[in-house]
């Protein structure tokens, strides 16, 4: 193979053998003090020929390795008569791996892979496809079964007063919520990998989702002023939708309300974001959600938490006030909130009070004593029971004008699909949905298989929930993803599998079924105070800030940022917001990294900060600088600045001081006592530098752009011109092929690249030592 390859690396090594007797008499050889030296050769063509004797400097070096390896067999030999120590040189050559492609025949294998159709390939697709299906035949019926029916009927019955509450949250019917709920149990079943999740209604989602619906619902003039709100819905069309009576199966056509046209806009959404996550599943492009760091996604459903609650605040009060959206929608709420507050619905308000009194110690007893309790207290669904009978037998909404959640229907509607003119409209919308959702599904998933001891598939997890949005979308469902609080409960409550997740559904089914019109009375106040009080895990984030800034500075600015953009402006440009901002942190701290000079570990070979360690010893006439970032067109002027600072030595300074000292003493001139005047011969005396040889560490620099490697050339040719050597040390095999393909060396030099810092350290003394200053073709 002609033409370019890798540079061939060759390594001296340096050391000591020692003779060593054993019992028996006979003698051992023994290495200690191993050192080693890369030399970077010029393109070579390889592997060589054996029959042929190679001409140039590759045979050469190839005979004289050959030549050296005799002397070590010979020095071995002599180790076995004397005992003085021995001093050798091996040499031994790396060649790197050829990296040249077909990339006709690699296209052709894998068109071939992926166009065959065996059985064998069909049945592994079908189940990775459908996951439940390797794993329902080996279900443990007598070990898992108990522990999944108890925690899925505890997270249906957690979840049916969730599912109400967060539907007012999205904008939409109680009725909505438990459809939502039931139809993601069943479709993670099928296609989910994690055992534990439990996917569902997650607030953050809801807030968006209801953001969205109210704004076109109000594009399509429906939240227009209660006075004339009837009036339009009477006498305007603004959509109409067909659908087919179960009961004499004709077919007639119904005016859609504010109700219908707002989960139809949910549909449409969830759609478009089930879609975006099956893409991304598809395409792979999960790296997204790693720039959504644990900070970031923190700080976003803390600030989301502080607009779900002040949009649950009017529920608490009885208020009848329109729903903010856009930019700064939380100030302008509670504008509303106290611009009315005068019409404060008394027993709203004590209704919220009790519940509130009841709600808040609850759970924190379940908290506090989670490990003593085989399954925490229903709270919510025994104050759902008791404000439901109260606000019944007490009618409070005849007597008191509360606001109740009214009729909820049995059954379920038919299927309907997504109103694809409004995808244009949604499409924008989706996208922060989709990602959301899926980063957070991902992120639980992964947490608690590591916890558990198995593996989940982060891609047929992004199509598991891209397909709990799609079907349900369908059924007059919104979005949904894994919520950690229900999560948590399911785990702590015996979860084994997804077993759990079908006994869930079957709870919420009958509730569908049967138990759903009883909540007819139930006051929209209490759902409000449910949704808060559950807000409580995000909330209290806030104590954890203190040790948050103790770990990581940057993380919580982060945190902060990200938080105080999705509370005051809105939840997607707060994501975005946090997504650059976190981005660029990351480049700020590339662009200012550390870079320490370091110091020798007395008695070892390795070298430290001299600024976060103390006892480090020094070489004299030597400066050993990290740089402990990339170097690339970004920090290329701060790497060269902090080189100047760390080191005290500026060459451009240093030449323009010759420069100076060069006039000074062309212009100084002896007169004798003749009078004559003589021109004094010009020497250039200046100041000695402290140093001989800079030794770069380059262990911490992963990679080099063209500016970086000019940049390298630029300093080691700016420090040779001032009598300075500049060494690279510990480069990876990705700085070293940057450096031979920028010709970072020249053809006519013979340059080195180190292993060790510690290795250029001995190289530099050894060579100032033998020769008063750096020759490298009479130190080898």
């Amino acid at each position: 193979m002609m033409g370019y390859s890798p540079p061939c690396l060759r390594i001296l090594q340096m050391g000591k053998m020692r003779r060593r007797r054993t019992s028996l008499g006979r003698a051992h050889i023994t290495p200690f003090s191993l050192t080693a030296r890369i030399f970077l050769l010029p393109s070579l063509t390889y592997p060589p020929n054996p029959t042929k004797p190679e001409k140039g400097p590759l045979g050469a070096f190839r005979m004289a390795a050959e030549v050296e390896l005799s002397h070590v067999q010979s020095a071995s030999e002599m180790a076995e008569g004397e005992n003085d120590t021995h001093i050798f040189q091996p040499t031994m050559f790396l060649e790197p791996q050829e990296t040249s492609i077909d990339m006709k025949a690699l296209l052709v294998k894998k068109v071939t892979k992926t166009c065959s159709c065996t059985p064998t390939k069909v049945k592994d697709l079908i189940f990775s496809f459908l996951p439940v299906l390797q794993w329902v035949p080996k279900y443990k019926l007598r070990e898992y079964l108990l522990g999944d029916i108890m925690s899925g009927v505890i997270v249906g019955i957690l979840l049916v007063p969730q599912s109400i509450a967060y539907s007012l949250l999205a904008g939409q019917e109680p009725i909505y919520g438990l459809y939502t709920s039931f139809f993601a149990s069943i479709i993670y079943f099928l296609f989910g990998t994690s055992r534990h999740i439990s996917v569902g209604i997650f607030g953050v989602l809801c807030l968006m989702v209801g953001q969205v619906v109210d704004r076109e619902v109000q594009r399509a003039g429906y939240d227009v002023e209660p006075s004339v709100h009837s009036g339009l819905q009477r006498d305007m069309v603004i959509y109409v939708n067909t659908t087919t009576l179960a009961v004499n199966q004709t077919s007639q056509p119904l005016l859609c309300d504010r109700s219908c046209y707002a989960i139809t806009v949910g549909a449409t959404v969830t759609f478009i974001a089930g879609v975006y996550q099956v893409a991304m599943g598809f395409f792979q492009v999960g790296f997204v959600s790693v720039y959504l760091s644990d900070s970031l996604l923190g700080g976003f459903v803390t600030g989301a938490s502080f607009t779900i609650l002040t949009s649950q605040v009017k529920y608490l009060l009885g208020l009848d006030i329109p729903r903010s959206n856009g930019t700064g929608s939380l100030i302008t709420t509670w504008i509303n909130i106290f611009r009315n507050i005068h019409k404060t619905n008394i027993c709203d308000l004590i209704t919220s009070f009790l519940c509130l009194l009841v709600l808040v110690p609850t759970k924190e007893l379940n908290d506090h004593f989670k490990s003593r309790l085989k399954a925490p207290i229903p709270i919510e669904l025994v104050v759902v029971v008791a404000a439901t009978l109260a606000s019944h037998f007490g009618k409070l909404k005849e007597n008191y004008g509360s606001s109740v959640a009214g009729h909820i229907p049995t059954g379920f509607l038919p299927p309907q699909p997504p109103k694809w003119d409004l995808i244009s409209s949604v499409a924008m919308d989706a996208v922060a949905i989709a990602i959301i959702g899926f980063a957070i599904t991902v992120s639980l998933s992964e947490m608690f298989a590591k916890k558990h001891g198995y593996t989940v598939k982060a891609n047929q997890e992004m199509y598991a929930i891209g397909f709990c949005n799609i079907i349900p979308s369908f059924f007059h469902c919104f979005t949904t993803s894994a919520a950690l609080a229900k999560t948590l409960v399911k785990e702590s409550t015996g979860c084994r599998t997804q077993i759990s997740g079908v006994v869930t559904a079957l709870v919420i089914l009958l509730v569908l079924l049967l138990i759903a019109p009883l909540f007819y009375s139930l006051q929209k106040c209490v759902l409000g105070v449910i949704t808060i009080v559950n807000l409580r895990g995000a909330l209290q984030k806030f104590r954890d800030l203190p040790k948050m800034w103790h770990l990581s500075k940057v993380d919580t600015v982060i945190w902060l940022v990200t938080m105080v953009a999705s509370a005051l402006l809105s939840t997607e440009i707060g994501l975005l917001i946090g997504v650059c901002f976190s981005m660029l942190c990351v480049i700020v701290r590339t662009q200012r990294p550390e870079a320490p000079l370091l110091g020798w570990v007395v008695e070892t070979e390795m070298y430290e900060s001299l600024s976060a360690y103390k006892n480090l010893k020094t070489k004299p006439g030597i400066v050993v600088f990290r740089f402990e970032a990339p170097l690339y067109y970004i920090n290329k002027e701060c790497f060269k600045s902090m080189l100047y600072k760390q080191t005290g030595v500026n060459p451009a300074g240093v030449q323009a001081a010759k420069k100076r000292a060069a006039k000074r003493m062309l212009k100084e001139k002896m007169v004798n006592s003749g009078g004559s005047q003589v021109d004094v011969a010009v020497q250039l005396v200046t100041e000695p530098l402290v140093f001989h040889t800079l030794v770069i560490d380059c262990c911490a620099i992963q990679f080099l752009d063209t500016a970086g490697i000019h940049t390298l050339k630029e300093i080691c040719k700016d420090y040779g011109e001032i009598g300075i050597q500049v060494l690279l040390a510990q480069c990876n095999a990705s700085v070293r092929s940057s450096l031979h393909r920028g010709e970072y060396f020249k053809k006519e030099e013979q340059n080195l690249l180190f292993h060790s810092v510690h290795q250029a350290v001995d190289f530099a003394l050894a060579a100032h030592k033998q020769n008063g200053c750096w020759k490298v073709n009479n130190y080898v």
